[in-house]
Protein backbone atom coordinates (compact mmCIF):
# COMPACT_ATOMS: atom_id res chain seq x y z
CA UNK A 1 0.00 0.00 0.00
CA UNK A 2 1.29 3.73 -0.54
CA UNK A 3 1.46 5.66 2.45
CA UNK A 4 -1.33 8.03 2.82
CA UNK A 5 -1.18 11.12 0.41
CA UNK A 6 1.30 9.68 -1.81
CA UNK A 7 0.83 9.37 -5.54
CA UNK A 8 1.11 5.85 -6.33
CA UNK A 9 3.95 4.63 -9.00
CA UNK A 10 2.95 1.94 -11.46
CA UNK A 11 6.06 0.16 -12.74
CA UNK A 12 4.65 -1.23 -16.10
CA UNK A 13 6.63 -3.93 -18.11
CA UNK A 14 7.07 -4.88 -22.20
CA UNK A 15 6.47 -8.55 -21.74
CA UNK A 16 7.94 -10.15 -24.76
CA UNK A 17 8.98 -7.07 -27.34
CA UNK A 18 8.64 -9.75 -30.48
CA UNK A 19 4.66 -9.11 -29.55
CA UNK A 20 2.03 -6.39 -29.01
CA UNK A 21 3.50 -5.31 -25.35
CA UNK A 22 5.55 -2.17 -26.33
CA UNK A 23 2.78 -0.91 -29.11
CA UNK A 24 0.15 -1.53 -25.93
CA UNK A 25 2.59 0.70 -23.46
CA UNK A 26 3.53 3.38 -25.82
CA UNK A 27 -0.76 3.69 -27.00
CA UNK A 28 -1.87 3.24 -23.26
CA UNK A 29 0.45 5.79 -22.26
CA UNK A 30 -0.33 8.18 -25.12
CA UNK A 31 -3.98 8.77 -22.69
CA UNK A 32 -2.22 10.55 -20.07
CA UNK A 33 -4.30 9.35 -17.19
CA UNK A 34 -3.93 10.98 -14.13
CA UNK A 35 -4.07 10.13 -10.57
CA UNK A 36 -0.18 8.23 -10.33
CA UNK A 37 2.98 8.02 -12.09
CA UNK A 38 3.58 5.16 -14.70
CA UNK A 39 7.05 3.60 -15.22
CA UNK A 40 7.46 2.29 -18.26
CA UNK A 41 10.24 -0.94 -17.47
CA UNK A 42 11.16 -1.68 -21.01
CA UNK A 43 13.87 -1.30 -24.18
CA UNK A 44 14.32 2.03 -25.95
CA UNK A 45 14.98 -0.06 -28.85
CA UNK A 46 11.43 -2.11 -28.41
CA UNK A 47 9.25 1.44 -27.97
CA UNK A 48 11.59 3.59 -30.63
CA UNK A 49 10.54 0.37 -33.44
CA UNK A 50 7.35 0.21 -33.04
CA UNK A 51 6.36 3.62 -32.88
CA UNK A 52 7.34 3.52 -36.45
CA UNK A 53 4.55 0.92 -36.83
CA UNK A 54 1.29 2.95 -35.35
CA UNK A 55 -0.63 5.36 -34.46
CA UNK A 56 -2.17 6.36 -30.76
CA UNK A 57 2.04 6.52 -29.61
CA UNK A 58 3.94 9.06 -31.68
CA UNK A 59 2.92 12.09 -29.31
CA UNK A 60 3.95 10.08 -26.04
CA UNK A 61 7.41 11.69 -25.09
CA UNK A 62 9.68 9.47 -23.10
CA UNK A 63 12.59 9.86 -20.74
CA UNK A 64 15.07 6.61 -21.01
CA UNK A 65 16.26 6.28 -17.39
CA UNK A 66 19.21 4.24 -16.78
CA UNK A 67 18.36 3.61 -13.00
CA UNK A 68 15.99 4.79 -10.34
CA UNK A 69 17.31 6.04 -7.19
CA UNK A 70 14.04 7.16 -5.55
CA UNK A 71 10.53 7.93 -5.40
CA UNK A 72 11.06 11.17 -5.75
CA UNK A 73 13.18 10.60 -9.02
CA UNK A 74 9.21 9.75 -10.76
CA UNK A 75 7.23 11.76 -8.44
CA UNK A 76 8.95 14.67 -9.62
CA UNK A 77 7.41 13.66 -13.02
CA UNK A 78 4.11 13.79 -12.17
CA UNK A 79 3.13 16.76 -13.77
CA UNK A 80 5.42 16.28 -16.66
CA UNK A 81 4.21 15.68 -20.10
CA UNK A 82 6.77 12.75 -20.58
CA UNK A 83 6.74 9.14 -19.83
CA UNK A 84 9.69 7.85 -17.73
CA UNK A 85 11.12 4.66 -18.97
CA UNK A 86 13.28 2.58 -17.39
CA UNK A 87 15.61 0.31 -19.57
CA UNK A 88 17.70 -2.63 -17.54
CA UNK A 89 18.63 -3.65 -21.01
CA UNK A 90 20.14 -0.81 -22.84
CA UNK A 91 21.16 -2.37 -25.87
CA UNK A 92 20.54 -1.50 -29.36
CA UNK A 93 18.88 -4.05 -31.44
CA UNK A 94 16.48 -4.55 -33.76
CA UNK A 95 13.21 -6.65 -33.31
CA UNK A 96 11.69 -9.24 -35.55
CA UNK A 97 8.04 -9.29 -34.77
CA UNK A 98 6.47 -12.66 -34.26
CA UNK A 99 9.75 -14.26 -33.70
CA UNK A 100 10.72 -14.02 -30.17
CA UNK A 101 14.51 -15.11 -30.10
CA UNK A 102 16.77 -15.70 -26.91
CA UNK A 103 17.31 -11.55 -26.61
CA UNK A 104 13.86 -11.12 -26.50
CA UNK A 105 13.39 -13.41 -24.03
CA UNK A 106 16.52 -12.34 -21.85
CA UNK A 107 14.81 -9.34 -22.20
CA UNK A 108 11.34 -9.68 -21.14
CA UNK A 109 12.95 -11.01 -18.00
CA UNK A 110 15.46 -8.15 -16.97
CA UNK A 111 12.67 -6.17 -17.26
CA UNK A 112 9.96 -7.72 -15.30
CA UNK A 113 13.15 -8.65 -12.77
CA UNK A 114 13.62 -4.75 -12.77
CA UNK A 115 10.32 -3.82 -12.10
CA UNK A 116 9.60 -6.70 -9.64
CA UNK A 117 13.04 -5.40 -7.57
CA UNK A 118 11.72 -2.06 -7.82
CA UNK A 119 7.99 -2.81 -6.20
CA UNK A 120 10.09 -4.80 -3.00
CA UNK A 121 12.36 -2.05 -2.56
CA UNK A 122 9.16 0.74 -2.24
CA UNK A 123 10.63 2.42 -5.33
CA UNK A 124 7.38 1.30 -6.63
CA UNK A 125 3.84 0.38 -5.63
CA UNK A 126 2.59 -2.16 -7.94
CA UNK A 127 4.18 -4.52 -11.15
CA UNK A 128 1.75 -4.36 -14.16
CA UNK A 129 3.32 -6.97 -16.73
CA UNK A 130 2.57 -7.35 -20.62
CA UNK A 131 2.31 -10.86 -21.97
CA UNK A 132 5.32 -12.91 -22.28
CA UNK A 133 5.92 -16.35 -24.29
CA UNK A 134 6.68 -19.01 -22.32
CA UNK A 135 8.00 -21.30 -24.60
CA UNK A 136 10.87 -18.82 -25.59
CA UNK A 137 11.76 -17.92 -21.75
CA UNK A 138 11.92 -22.01 -21.30
CA UNK A 139 14.05 -22.34 -24.24
CA UNK A 140 16.29 -19.16 -24.96
CA UNK A 141 16.16 -18.34 -20.92
CA UNK A 142 15.25 -20.42 -18.22
CA UNK A 143 14.25 -24.25 -18.51
CA UNK A 144 12.37 -24.21 -15.72
CA UNK A 145 10.18 -21.29 -16.32
CA UNK A 146 6.71 -21.59 -16.70
CA UNK A 147 4.91 -18.47 -16.02
CA UNK A 148 5.30 -15.01 -15.26
CA UNK A 149 3.37 -15.65 -11.68
CA UNK A 150 5.67 -18.53 -10.52
CA UNK A 151 8.72 -16.46 -11.57
CA UNK A 152 7.26 -13.26 -9.61
CA UNK A 153 6.38 -15.35 -6.59
CA UNK A 154 9.93 -16.90 -6.47
CA UNK A 155 11.33 -13.57 -6.69
CA UNK A 156 9.23 -12.49 -3.29
CA UNK A 157 10.20 -15.60 -1.75
CA UNK A 158 7.43 -17.79 -2.40
CA UNK A 159 8.35 -21.27 -2.59
CA UNK A 160 5.10 -23.11 -1.97
CA UNK A 161 3.82 -23.70 -5.31
CA UNK A 162 0.13 -22.96 -5.55
CA UNK A 163 -0.27 -22.87 -1.88
CA UNK A 164 0.62 -19.44 -0.53
CA UNK A 165 -0.06 -17.46 -3.70
CA UNK A 166 -2.89 -18.02 -6.00
CA UNK A 167 -2.98 -16.87 -10.13
CA UNK A 168 -6.63 -14.96 -9.11
CA UNK A 169 -8.53 -13.39 -12.00
CA UNK A 170 -10.65 -10.41 -11.74
CA UNK A 171 -13.91 -9.19 -13.74
CA UNK A 172 -16.72 -6.75 -12.59
CA UNK A 173 -18.81 -9.87 -11.72
CA UNK A 174 -16.68 -12.73 -11.34
CA UNK A 175 -14.09 -13.42 -9.42
CA UNK A 176 -11.86 -17.06 -9.85
CA UNK A 177 -9.14 -18.10 -8.26
CA UNK A 178 -6.75 -21.37 -9.61
CA UNK A 179 -5.93 -24.46 -7.27
CA UNK A 180 -2.84 -24.76 -9.94
CA UNK A 181 -1.66 -22.77 -12.83
CA UNK A 182 0.87 -23.97 -15.39
CA UNK A 183 0.97 -27.31 -15.36
CA UNK A 184 0.16 -30.29 -17.11
CA UNK A 185 -3.72 -31.17 -16.84
CA UNK A 186 -2.67 -34.58 -15.70
CA UNK A 187 -0.20 -33.53 -13.05
CA UNK A 188 -2.15 -30.60 -12.09
CA UNK A 189 -5.30 -33.54 -11.09
CA UNK A 190 -2.29 -35.96 -9.55
CA UNK A 191 -1.61 -32.84 -7.14
CA UNK A 192 -5.03 -32.32 -5.72
CA UNK A 193 -5.39 -33.28 -2.52
CA UNK A 194 -7.35 -31.86 0.57
CA UNK A 195 -4.05 -30.22 1.92
CA UNK A 196 -3.78 -28.45 -1.14
CA UNK A 197 -7.73 -27.20 -1.60
CA UNK A 198 -7.45 -26.38 2.44
CA UNK A 199 -4.29 -24.59 1.69
CA UNK A 200 -5.67 -22.67 -1.00
CA UNK A 201 -8.78 -21.74 0.70
CA UNK A 202 -6.62 -20.22 3.45
CA UNK A 203 -4.78 -18.56 1.34
CA UNK A 204 -7.69 -15.99 0.08
CA UNK A 205 -9.60 -15.87 3.47
CA UNK A 206 -6.42 -14.42 5.12
CA UNK A 207 -5.75 -11.79 1.11
CA UNK A 208 -9.47 -11.21 0.38
CA UNK A 209 -12.39 -12.59 2.50
CA UNK A 210 -15.14 -13.24 1.39
CA UNK A 211 -17.72 -16.26 0.01
CA UNK A 212 -15.88 -19.28 -1.31
CA UNK A 213 -17.28 -21.97 -3.46
CA UNK A 214 -15.39 -24.49 -4.64
CA UNK A 215 -16.10 -26.41 -7.88
CA UNK A 216 -16.08 -29.49 -8.36
CA UNK A 217 -13.80 -31.93 -10.37
CA UNK A 218 -16.01 -34.52 -12.22
CA UNK A 219 -19.28 -34.06 -13.83
CA UNK A 220 -22.39 -33.05 -11.89
CA UNK A 221 -19.76 -33.45 -9.04
CA UNK A 222 -19.39 -36.77 -9.39
CA UNK A 223 -23.25 -37.69 -9.05
CA UNK A 224 -22.40 -39.32 -5.55
CA UNK A 225 -19.32 -41.05 -7.07
CA UNK A 226 -21.22 -42.55 -9.87
CA UNK A 227 -19.11 -40.47 -12.13
CA UNK A 228 -15.34 -40.47 -9.70
CA UNK A 229 -14.93 -40.35 -6.32
CA UNK A 230 -12.95 -37.32 -5.78
CA UNK A 231 -16.12 -35.03 -4.62
CA UNK A 232 -16.26 -38.02 -1.43
CA UNK A 233 -12.60 -38.42 -0.63
CA UNK A 234 -10.91 -35.48 -1.49
CA UNK A 235 -13.62 -32.24 -1.84
CA UNK A 236 -15.55 -32.50 0.67
CA UNK A 237 -13.35 -33.36 3.50
CA UNK A 238 -11.16 -30.54 2.51
CA UNK A 239 -14.07 -28.14 2.67
CA UNK A 240 -15.53 -29.76 6.32
CA UNK A 241 -11.93 -28.86 7.55
CA UNK A 242 -12.38 -25.07 6.12
CA UNK A 243 -15.52 -25.25 7.97
CA UNK A 244 -14.06 -26.26 11.04
CA UNK A 245 -11.77 -23.23 10.95
CA UNK A 246 -14.15 -20.35 10.51
CA UNK A 247 -14.29 -20.30 6.54
CA UNK A 248 -17.05 -19.16 4.68
CA UNK A 249 -16.35 -21.96 1.93
CA UNK A 250 -19.53 -24.51 0.19
CA UNK A 251 -18.99 -27.27 -2.29
CA UNK A 252 -17.65 -29.15 -4.26
CA UNK A 253 -20.12 -27.54 -7.05
CA UNK A 254 -20.66 -28.42 -10.41
CA UNK A 255 -18.70 -26.44 -12.58
CA UNK A 256 -21.42 -26.80 -15.50
CA UNK A 257 -23.66 -24.13 -13.40
CA UNK A 258 -20.74 -22.84 -10.82
CA UNK A 259 -20.07 -19.59 -12.81
CA UNK A 260 -22.94 -18.56 -13.45
CA UNK A 261 -24.36 -18.63 -10.16
CA UNK A 262 -21.43 -17.36 -9.08
CA UNK A 263 -21.82 -14.10 -11.55
CA UNK A 264 -24.77 -13.66 -9.92
CA UNK A 265 -23.66 -13.20 -6.75
CA UNK A 266 -23.90 -16.56 -5.17
CA UNK A 267 -20.15 -15.96 -3.73
CA UNK A 268 -17.24 -13.19 -3.86
CA UNK A 269 -14.67 -16.01 -5.15
CA UNK A 270 -14.82 -19.56 -7.18
CA UNK A 271 -12.12 -21.65 -6.58
CA UNK A 272 -11.35 -23.51 -9.59
CA UNK A 273 -9.05 -26.98 -9.86
CA UNK A 274 -6.96 -26.29 -12.40
CA UNK A 275 -5.88 -23.40 -15.05
CA UNK A 276 -8.95 -24.14 -17.90
CA UNK A 277 -11.15 -24.98 -15.35
CA UNK A 278 -11.13 -21.49 -14.48
CA UNK A 279 -10.10 -19.85 -17.33
CA UNK A 280 -12.51 -20.78 -20.04
CA UNK A 281 -15.68 -19.09 -18.23
CA UNK A 282 -13.53 -15.90 -17.15
CA UNK A 283 -12.39 -14.91 -20.62
CA UNK A 284 -16.03 -16.59 -22.54
CA UNK A 285 -17.41 -13.56 -20.20
CA UNK A 286 -14.40 -11.05 -20.20
CA UNK A 287 -11.89 -11.59 -22.39
CA UNK A 288 -9.87 -8.54 -22.81
CA UNK A 289 -11.22 -6.71 -19.38
CA UNK A 290 -10.22 -9.51 -17.02
CA UNK A 291 -7.24 -8.64 -14.62
CA UNK A 292 -4.90 -11.79 -13.97
CA UNK A 293 -3.81 -10.74 -9.83
CA UNK A 294 -1.06 -13.29 -8.01
CA UNK A 295 -2.97 -12.94 -4.71
CA UNK A 296 -0.40 -13.57 -1.71
CA UNK A 297 2.57 -11.72 -2.17
CA UNK A 298 3.79 -9.13 -0.30
CA UNK A 299 3.60 -6.70 -3.62
CA UNK A 300 0.87 -5.96 -5.84
CA UNK A 301 1.63 -7.34 -9.32
CA UNK A 302 -0.74 -8.03 -12.13
CA UNK A 303 -1.13 -8.75 -15.96
CA UNK A 304 -3.33 -8.48 -18.96
CA UNK A 305 -5.52 -11.70 -19.70
CA UNK A 306 -4.00 -11.81 -22.89
CA UNK A 307 -1.04 -13.17 -24.72
CA UNK A 308 1.85 -11.71 -27.04
CA UNK A 309 -0.56 -11.92 -30.49
CA UNK A 310 2.73 -12.56 -32.28
CA UNK A 311 0.35 -12.50 -35.65
CA UNK A 312 -0.10 -9.01 -35.59
CA UNK A 313 2.56 -7.37 -34.06
CA UNK A 314 4.57 -4.65 -35.12
CA UNK A 315 1.28 -3.57 -37.40
CA UNK A 316 -0.08 -1.06 -35.28
CA UNK A 317 -3.12 -3.02 -34.67
CA UNK A 318 -2.77 -3.96 -30.59
CA UNK A 319 -5.57 -2.54 -28.34
CA UNK A 320 -4.52 -0.74 -25.11
CA UNK A 321 -8.15 -1.02 -23.81
CA UNK A 322 -7.11 -4.47 -21.75
CA UNK A 323 -3.70 -2.70 -20.48
CA UNK A 324 -6.03 0.43 -19.22
CA UNK A 325 -8.62 -1.40 -17.51
CA UNK A 326 -5.90 -3.85 -15.50
CA UNK A 327 -4.03 -0.41 -14.45
CA UNK A 328 -7.47 0.90 -12.96
CA UNK A 329 -7.95 -2.27 -11.35
CA UNK A 330 -4.54 -2.02 -9.89
CA UNK A 331 -4.81 1.32 -8.59
CA UNK A 332 -7.99 -0.37 -7.29
CA UNK A 333 -6.08 -2.38 -5.54
CA UNK A 334 -3.23 -0.35 -4.00
CA UNK A 335 -6.21 1.81 -2.61
CA UNK A 336 -7.13 -1.78 -0.70
CA UNK A 337 -10.16 -2.52 -2.78
CA UNK A 338 -11.34 -5.46 -4.54
CA UNK A 339 -12.62 -4.21 -7.97
CA UNK A 340 -15.93 -5.26 -7.74
CA UNK A 341 -19.00 -3.37 -5.82
CA UNK A 342 -18.35 -5.73 -3.00
CA UNK A 343 -15.00 -6.62 -2.37
CA UNK A 344 -12.23 -5.28 0.13
CA UNK A 345 -8.83 -5.96 1.14
CA UNK A 346 -8.30 -6.43 5.01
Amino acid sequence: MTRKGQIPILAITQGDPAGIGPEILLKWASTRLGGFVPLLVAEKAALEQVRQTMTGGEEVACEYLTSIESREQLLDRAEDDGIAVLDPVAAARSIRYGESGPQDAGAAVSCLEAAVQLTLSDLADAVVSAPVNKYSIAKHHRRDFRGQTEFVAEMCGKQTYGRDYLMTFLTSDLQVALLSTHVALREALGALSADAVFEAVSCLQRNAPGRILVAALNPHAGEGGLMGREELEILEPAIARCREAGFDVGGPESADSLFARARRGECDWVLALYHDQGLIPIKTVAFGSATNWTLGLPIIRTSVDHGTAFDIAGRGQADARPLKRVVEATRELIAGRLPRARGHLS
